[in-house]
Protein backbone atom coordinates (compact mmCIF):
# COMPACT_ATOMS: atom_id res chain seq x y z
CA UNK A 1 0.00 0.00 0.00
CA UNK A 2 1.22 3.65 -1.07
CA UNK A 3 -0.19 6.54 0.62
CA UNK A 4 0.79 9.99 -1.17
CA UNK A 5 0.90 13.25 0.19
CA UNK A 6 0.88 17.14 -2.02
CA UNK A 7 2.69 19.78 -1.21
CA UNK A 8 3.81 23.03 -1.99
CA UNK A 9 0.47 24.85 -3.05
CA UNK A 10 -0.15 28.18 -2.18
CA UNK A 11 -1.36 31.66 -3.62
CA UNK A 12 0.83 33.36 -6.09
CA UNK A 13 0.22 36.26 -8.76
CA UNK A 14 -0.12 35.67 -11.76
CA UNK A 15 3.39 35.05 -14.11
CA UNK A 16 4.61 33.41 -10.70
CA UNK A 17 5.96 29.84 -10.16
CA UNK A 18 5.14 27.58 -7.81
CA UNK A 19 6.31 23.67 -7.28
CA UNK A 20 4.39 20.74 -6.45
CA UNK A 21 5.78 17.28 -4.39
CA UNK A 22 3.90 14.40 -4.01
CA UNK A 23 5.71 12.33 -1.98
CA UNK A 24 4.95 8.59 -1.65
CA UNK A 25 5.24 6.02 1.49
CA UNK A 26 4.83 2.73 2.08
CA UNK A 27 6.28 1.78 -0.55
CA UNK A 28 8.16 2.46 -3.53
CA UNK A 29 6.48 3.69 -7.04
CA UNK A 30 8.98 4.51 -9.40
CA UNK A 31 7.84 1.81 -11.69
CA UNK A 32 4.48 3.28 -11.86
CA UNK A 33 2.92 5.90 -13.87
CA UNK A 34 1.84 9.02 -11.61
CA UNK A 35 -0.20 11.58 -13.30
CA UNK A 36 -1.26 15.26 -11.85
CA UNK A 37 -4.74 16.34 -11.65
CA UNK A 38 -6.59 19.54 -11.45
CA UNK A 39 -9.90 20.45 -10.80
CA UNK A 40 -11.36 24.01 -10.61
CA UNK A 41 -15.07 24.46 -8.67
CA UNK A 42 -17.59 23.81 -11.12
CA UNK A 43 -15.20 22.03 -13.67
CA UNK A 44 -14.63 18.86 -14.39
CA UNK A 45 -10.74 17.33 -13.34
CA UNK A 46 -8.37 17.46 -15.78
CA UNK A 47 -5.06 15.31 -16.66
CA UNK A 48 -2.63 18.07 -16.36
CA UNK A 49 0.67 15.88 -16.83
CA UNK A 50 1.94 12.47 -16.38
CA UNK A 51 5.15 10.57 -15.97
CA UNK A 52 5.94 7.37 -16.72
CA UNK A 53 9.31 6.26 -16.79
CA UNK A 54 11.19 8.63 -19.26
CA UNK A 55 8.30 9.63 -20.86
CA UNK A 56 6.12 13.08 -19.95
CA UNK A 57 3.04 13.99 -21.04
CA UNK A 58 1.10 17.30 -20.69
CA UNK A 59 -2.79 18.52 -21.67
CA UNK A 60 -2.20 21.70 -24.56
CA UNK A 61 -3.41 24.07 -21.62
CA UNK A 62 0.19 23.73 -19.49
CA UNK A 63 2.62 22.47 -22.10
CA UNK A 64 5.54 24.82 -22.06
CA UNK A 65 4.82 25.93 -19.26
CA UNK A 66 4.68 23.32 -16.64
CA UNK A 67 7.13 20.34 -15.75
CA UNK A 68 6.85 17.31 -14.26
CA UNK A 69 9.75 15.35 -13.01
CA UNK A 70 10.75 12.21 -10.20
CA UNK A 71 13.23 11.66 -7.45
CA UNK A 72 13.20 8.00 -7.19
CA UNK A 73 15.59 8.23 -4.33
CA UNK A 74 12.98 10.51 -2.44
CA UNK A 75 10.22 8.42 -4.22
CA UNK A 76 8.65 12.08 -5.21
CA UNK A 77 7.34 13.37 -7.81
CA UNK A 78 7.53 17.09 -8.68
CA UNK A 79 5.40 19.98 -10.64
CA UNK A 80 7.31 22.61 -11.37
CA UNK A 81 4.45 25.63 -12.67
CA UNK A 82 6.15 28.59 -14.08
CA UNK A 83 3.83 31.46 -15.85
CA UNK A 84 0.99 30.73 -13.93
CA UNK A 85 -2.34 32.19 -14.67
CA UNK A 86 -5.57 33.02 -13.27
CA UNK A 87 -7.00 29.46 -14.83
CA UNK A 88 -4.82 27.62 -13.34
CA UNK A 89 -6.35 27.80 -9.80
CA UNK A 90 -7.37 24.91 -9.10
CA UNK A 91 -6.71 21.86 -6.15
CA UNK A 92 -4.01 19.86 -7.87
CA UNK A 93 -4.14 15.82 -6.59
CA UNK A 94 -0.86 13.43 -7.72
CA UNK A 95 -2.43 9.60 -8.57
CA UNK A 96 -0.15 5.99 -8.74
CA UNK A 97 -3.79 4.92 -10.38
CA UNK A 98 -1.55 0.90 -10.83
CA UNK A 99 -1.41 0.94 -6.59
CA UNK A 100 -5.05 2.50 -6.07
CA UNK A 101 -3.36 6.02 -4.36
CA UNK A 102 -4.81 9.18 -4.41
CA UNK A 103 -3.07 12.11 -2.44
CA UNK A 104 -5.28 14.32 -0.55
CA UNK A 105 -4.94 17.21 -2.65
CA UNK A 106 -2.95 20.67 -2.57
CA UNK A 107 -4.56 23.88 -3.51
CA UNK A 108 -2.97 26.29 -5.96
CA UNK A 109 -4.52 29.95 -6.25
CA UNK A 110 -3.39 32.29 -8.47
CA UNK A 111 -4.47 36.07 -8.26
CA UNK A 112 -4.50 38.52 -11.52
Amino acid sequence: QVQLVESGGGLVQAGGSLRLSCAASGRTFSSYPLYWFRQAPGKERELVATISGVNTYYAASVKGRFTISRDNAKNTVYLQMNSLKPEDAAIYTCVVSALGAWGQGTQVTVSS
